[in-house]
């Protein structure tokens, strides 16, 4: 078992479901149930996937957690292209939170191909 706090794709995850919190405070009303909602459970899921395999008892039920988590990753690159094209994320920020997502897939494909080295 390990701690995921220590786990570094965890933390930038974490930071990056702060970020997505932060910017869909000034979602429209309208979009509360709709894409508010969709983007944090979506980033949310990353984390939590990471957190939950780190508990679990082996690798592969680790690189399984990872792989979820890699889903919800690109649900959450889809969801903030989605928001930036309909004008609720300026550019610059959409930029940013992009850049956050991309290096998180690659630490969670470098990690998944570790993982299934060792097994």
């Amino acid at each position: 078992m390990k701690d995921f706090r220590e786990i570094k794709v965890w933390q930038k995850s974490h930071s990056l479901a702060l970020g997505v919190y932060k910017i869909t405070s000034s979602f429209p009303r309208e979009e509360i149930y709709g894409l508010t909602n969709q983007l944090r459970r979506a980033v949310v899921s990353i984390s939590s996937n990471i957190a939950e395999g780190a508990c679990r008892s082996g690798d592969k039920e680790l690189k399984y957690f990872m792989t979820i988590s890699m889903g919800s990753a690109s649900e959450v690159e889809y969801q903030l292209l989605l928001s930036r094209d309909l004008g609720y994320i300026p550019a610059s920020i959409h930029k940013e939170l992009e850049d956050k997502v991309i290096e998180i897939k690659k630490m969670l494909t470098g990690y998944i191909k570790k993982l299934k080295a060792e097994g």
